[in-house]
């Protein structure tokens, strides 16, 4: 099971850097009262979660890389710490209850509260994911670790991110979920896919649920696709590379208070429903 998500994207290349993006956000500036801003990162060892953690580390925010691995999320840590980010472990499985309710404690007792979500690990799934021959073995991990993954550690940490004065959730999807695109002839969504592009769909209208249930709070929580990038969820086969793929999550992770919330979008802009 990979720690990180990636996808196929729509032939837009939006082309700004994922760090370099951290440094120029807006929003969130690391001063929250209180101190720094902090964040969670899931599936932060490696990839697109590893340069979200670093980006976001550049914008001066105390960050926790979430991962199920204990060698490689201590490695991460250890190497993002070497460039000057105040990160720290988090012991992370999101299919796991009792991996999510510790990481959620761990946080309170360090920081008592949380800033920024960013649920970022997932999986793809085995091929083949046509429907006819598709094993429902690679549907139910997609979506236990793409969908209910997802509620599971945004449940546990709301109490958390309630506490914070700019809470801000970002979900990493991919333009493969877009039922727009996947309709459109002549659409590069990549292979059929059952199992991948299904649990993103899934997790994009889980995204919109949230906003609606969250918006009398001060709780912004958007979806965002890093495009199709090489790392080895794909065999190294994106275009892209995961800097430039973190710089969607580090955008809306840094959205100012009056930002939006319940939208997909990747660097070019909207990415349609």
């Amino acid at each position: 099971m990979s720690e990180e998500t990636n996808g196929p994207v729509n032939g837009q290349d939006g082309g700004q850097a994922g760090s370099q993006a951290g440094r120029q956000a807006g929003g969130q500036d690391g001063s929250q009262a209180g101190g720094r801003t902090i964040a969670l990162v899931t599936g932060a060892n490696k990839g697109i979660g590893y340069e979200i953690a670093a980006g976001l580390g550049a914008l001066g925010w105390s960050v926790g890389v979430g991962a199920r691995n204990d060698e490689r999320r201590e490695a991460a840590v250890q190497k993002l710490r070497k460039d000057g980010v105040d990160a720290f472990g988090v012991p992370l499985d999101v299919t796991d209850d009792a991996s999510v309710a510790a990481a959620a404690r761990l946080i309170e007792e360090r920081a008592g509260r949380l800033d920024v979500l960013v649920n970022n690990a997932g999986v793809t799934g085995a091929a083949p994911q046509t429907p006819t021959t598709v094993a429902l073995d690679t549907v139910r991990t997609a979506v236990e670790t793409n969908v209910i993954g997802v509620l599971r550690v945004t449940n546990a940490l709301l109490p958390l991110l309630r506490r914070s004065a700019s809470p801000r959730i970002v979900n990493m999807s991919s333009s493969v979920g877009s039922l727009t695109l996947q309709s459109t002839p002549g659409a590069e969504v990549g292979p059929i896919s059952a199992a991948y592009a299904a649990s993103k769909t899934f997790l994009n209208a889980v995204t919109v649920q949230y906003a609606k249930e969250l918006a009398d709070t001060n709780i912004l929580i958007n979806a965002g696709c890093p495009g199709y990038c090489a790392t080895d969820l794909n065999g190294f086969r994106g275009v892209r590379t995961p800097e430039q793929g973190a710089g969607i999550a580090i955008r809306l992770a840094s959205l100012p208070d009056d930002g939006p919330t319940g939208t997909f979008s990747d660097d070019a802009g909207v990415v349609p429903w």
